[in-house]
């Protein structure tokens, strides 16, 4: 098992880095070139960037990950197709994106796109908060927890 995080907007990659080391779990974190750093990753973690363009984290996460890996993402297209593939998808605030919940989520998306397009106003993501990491915090070991003793 591998985590793959969709880092450009990540909020949580400290927790990620951190609970998965306890683990010995790999973490491969996937950014744009935009966010290019010369410093070491960590030990258990690598960076892999890749081009500015808009799906580029997106294709490289689905091309790397297999069957029963963890991909972390904000990107409802991403978990959709990340669950397909059978990947256990979360997202940074807290919630497990499921084949129950990816097509409502995906027909929000649509219709928020739809209503900007028509010129409307929608209501952005609420701020991260404390509560929101400490919730991810919680999901992500015990989703950990319960791949590494399946």
């Amino acid at each position: 098992m591998k985590i793959y995080v969709d880092a450009d907007a990540c909020p949580v990659k400290e927790v990620i880095i951190k609970e998965a080391k306890a683990k010995d779990i790999s973490v491969i974190m996937v950014t744009s070139l935009s966010h290019f750093s010369t410093a070491d990753d960590p030990d258990g973690v690598k960076t892999i960037y890749v081009d500015t363009g808009a799906e580029a984290a997106d294709y490289r996460i689905m091309k790397l990950a297999r069957r029963n890996d963890v991909i972390v993402t904000q990107d409802y297209g991403l978990a959709s197709l990340g669950l397909a593939k059978g990947c256990t998808v979360l997202h940074h605030k807290g919630f497990t994106y499921t084949n129950e919940n990816i097509d409502q989520l995906l027909q929000t998306r649509y219709l928020s796109a739809m209503a900007r397009k028509s010129g409307k106003r929608t209501k952005g993501p609420k701020p991260f908060t404390t509560e929101d990491k400490e919730k991810f915090r919680t999901l992500f070991n015990s989703t950990l927890n319960q791949l590494l003793s399946d």
